[in-house]
């Protein structure tokens, strides 16, 4: 159970403690509070109607979803992460890259920013850095509409973490 109990919050309670999940995105909390029951206090099932708020979103508003996040080992200074997102980089070794992965992966977000025009995206956790520049290798080869439904899926991964992270710090 989460805590707090979501269908027990009001919507400011509800997007202070919710519209984080989605990076930078409070939007998809928003939309999702006036349909809040009780079955949406277990985090998965919370995860799955955020998720479907997104999915049912214009894909201009999924896009601008997709370009808040900040890029994997990229220019952002941890300092100007959400705490979300500089725990999860963390958590799998993007902080101890050595030179060489650094630059690949500087090298990779240049090229995926400007053939997508948004981040790579990937839900690093229970990854290691290795893993997910591995990853990045691959799907900078796909084409536009393939990996804007990769990073969505991504996306998605990443606030059922979130949310499942939440629920068992309770």
């Amino acid at each position: 159970m989460l805590n707090p109990r979501p269908s027990q919050c009001n919507i400011d309670e509800f997007i202070d403690a919710f519209g984080s999940i989605y990076e930078h995105s409070p939007w998809v909390a928003e939309q999702l509070y006036p349909k809040l029951t009780p079955e949406m206090d277990q985090a998965l099932v919370l995860a799955s109607a955020m998720e479907a708020i997104v999915d049912a979103a214009p894909a201009a508003q999924q896009l601008a979803l997709l370009r808040a996040h900040p890029e994997l080992v990229g220019k952002l200074d941890l300092a100007e992460l959400t705490r979300e997102s500089q725990s999860e980089q963390t958590g799998a070794g993007l902080t101890e890259c050595t030179p060489a992965e650094f630059a690949e992966f500087r090298e990779l977000n240049e090229r995926y920013n400007s053939q997508f025009g948004f981040p790579f995206i990937f839900a690093v956790g229970g990854f290691h850095r290795t893993d997910i520049l591995a990853s990045f290798r691959e799907r900078v080869n796909n084409d536009p509409a393939t990996e804007f439904s990769t990073a969505l899926t991504q996306v998605h991964r990443i606030g059922r973490l979130r949310l499942t992270a939440m629920e068992s710090a309770e």
